[in-house]
């Protein structure tokens, strides 16, 4: 039934503005505003990701994006220069390091956006 769809994912935000600024100004990505407010996150794969508006937004508790990136140490620098603030977990399965990267397999680092839902860097390869 859906084996042809063209699918997409989405997820919301409590503030379209900050989310634009955030996504296009400090991830880089194409952002497209849509109407009724809504925008369109554009990858280079062709995939499309919804973000809309919800006034009693309420962030997700796991990770709605991974960006595959071919040098973590280099992502998370670059990332911290403008202004993203990484994850940091002491837990007995999840340990980051002072830089907020996990150092098992995968190499993964989370940040989140602002209306803080988790997102993360993931090395492609170890």
């Amino acid at each position: 039934m859906f084996k042809d769809s063209k699918a997409f994912s989405g997820f919301s935000v409590d503030d379209i503005s900050k989310a634009r600024e955030f996504y296009n100004g400090k991830l880089g990505l194409e952002v497209t505003k849509e109407m009724q407010g809504l925008l369109t996150l554009k990858f280079a794969n062709g995939n499309k990701v919804l973000i809309y508006p919800k006034p009693n937004h309420q962030p997700a508790t796991f990770t709605i994006l991974n960006f595959p990136v071919d040098d973590i140490e280099q992502a998370v620098d670059e990332l911290i220069s403008k202004g993203v603030q990484f994850e940091h977990y002491n837990e007995p399965n999840l340990k980051t390091d002072e830089k907020g990267i996990c150092r098992g397999k995968p190499l993964i680092a989370w940040f989140k956006d602002p209306a803080g839902n988790i997102l993360s860097v993931i090395q492609k390869k170890n």
